[in-house]
């Protein structure tokens, strides 16, 4: 008979290096993504991790005191968040090696906002 020997779970299901690059705020998730504007909730969800949106609140609430509660904040803190997911994506590749889609050519999938 053969003896496995089992490893204990990791604390959490991420696997990316995303704990060296940020610090993630503590918080209630789904109230901090409910307080979010639609076009940011929409952004969040199609994240490729984990969108940690306790932390994007904090942005929130900055880019709000520096633009406005406008459409011109959100669009800016979109930018900002797709800056993040690549360089969480490069940090990924540098540590893993390529995603599959990045091999293939193909973009992480995004619903067409103008729809």
């Amino acid at each position: 008979m053969t003896h496995l020997q089992l490893c204990s779970p990791p604390a959490d299901n991420d696997g990316t290096c995303r704990k060296a690059l940020w610090r993630r705020h503590e918080g209630d998730s789904w109230a901090a993504f409910d307080a979010l504007p639609k076009a940011i909730r929409q952004r969040l969800a199609e994240h490729v991790y984990d969108a940690w949106s306790v932390n994007a609140l904090i942005l929130w609430k900055h880019y709000k005191k520096v633009h406005g509660a406008t459409e011109r904040a959100e669009r800016a803190m979109i930018r900002y968040l797709d800056y993040c997911e690549r360089l969480e994506q490069s940090a990924f590749v540098a540590q893993n090696g390529p995603l599959p889609h990045q091999q293939a050519g193909a973009t992480p999938l995004r619903y067409d906002s103008s729809r």
